[in-house]
């Protein structure tokens, strides 16, 4: 799995012109908190916010005071209008044996029902699996050019990747191929 490092600056609470003037300067509130870890309250910056990875699942290596810690990025809070981030949220796992995370579903392969004329249709874009940290993958890549026409592929149909389990419903739809849709000729009177 894809690991990024930042390094977060600590912070106190209850100081709102603190908050502001570190705002000001590109820095946004940071809460770390984990299962048998004291919370921390910190800054990251923005320029290394905006630098992580989006629509993958990866490790953070947060440092705050000279100590590291294995994290993932539970939330961002963003501003009333959706554009700048406001708070993070950092769940530390350093001392979690397994975790349940969002993996997003790479598919590859051309269906076989689309050469017919069928339209190949995602339903899911990512699986909830259960890991230990050092197998936690990347993404989940699912292999479709198997799928004829009204063929439907469902999570019981994906292998999961070693040392992992797929937490969502066997039942669950991940995509199917849709059938062309036929024009009906006009009836003749």
């Amino acid at each position: 799995m894809k690991r990024v490092s930042v390094k977060l600056t600590p912070r106190r609470i209850g100081r709102k012109s603190e908050l502001k003037a570190k705002r000001k300067e590109g820095y946004i509130p940071v809460e770390l908190y984990g299962k048998d870890v004291e919370n921390l309250h910190a800054y990251i910056s923005l320029k290394d916010l905006r630098s992580m990875p989006y629509g993958e699942t990866f490790l953070i290596e947060a440092e705050i005071n000279g100590e590291k810690r294995l994290c993932l990025l539970r939330d961002v809070q963003m501003g009333w209008l959706g554009d700048n981030p406001m708070h993070v949220d950092l769940l530390d796992v350093s001392h979690v044996k397994d975790i349940e995370v969002e993996v997003p579903i790479e598919f590859v392969g051309t269906p076989v029902g689309v050469g017919l004329g069928g339209t190949f249709e995602p339903v899911m874009h990512s699986l909830t699996i259960k890991a230990s940290i050092d197998k936690l993958p990347d993404k989940i890549v699912v292999n479709v050019a198997n799928l004829g026409l009204g063929d439907v592929l469902h999570v019981r149909d994906i292998a999961p990747p070693e040392g992992c389990v797929i937490m969502d419903s066997p039942e669950e739809t991940v995509a199917v191929v849709l059938e062309p849709e036929v024009e009906e000729a006009p009836a003749a009177e």
